[in-house]
């Protein structure tokens, strides 16, 4: 049986490309700054100021911002423990599915 339901389950909100490279990012180092993600992703700051935000709605990091000499923002991104909950749980629904293809082809 090939997987079809289960890739209909995958997190929608991780599973978008720009989202899915800035967990990724963060579950590699829990921790990043704002410019280093845009650098990341290539992404403008409007779109990754967005697609932050949805993350950070689902509970899936939480954004720190400070001002250094009160004048530059200093933005800083953190997984949460739910995303790295949901990261763990897309990558494992993907080896899933990746499995069972495998062994569909090799059933053909």
């Amino acid at each position: 049986m090939m997987p079809f339901k289960e890739m209909t389950r995958l997190d929608k909100l991780i599973h978008e490309p720009a989202r899915l490279a800035i967990m990724s990012a963060l579950e590699a180092c829990t921790m990043a700054e704002f410019l280093f993600l845009q650098e990341l992703t290539g992404l403008t700051k409007g779109n990754l100021s967005s697609h932050l935000s949805k993350l950070e709605r689902a509970g899936y990091v939480d954004i720190s911002k400070q001002f250094v000499r009160k004048k530059i923002p200093h933005t800083t991104i953190r997984i949460t423990h739910d995303g790295k909950t949901a990261i763990a749980r897309y990558w494992e629904q993907l080896d899933r599915i990746r499995e069972t293809v495998r062994e569909w082809h090799q059933k053909e």
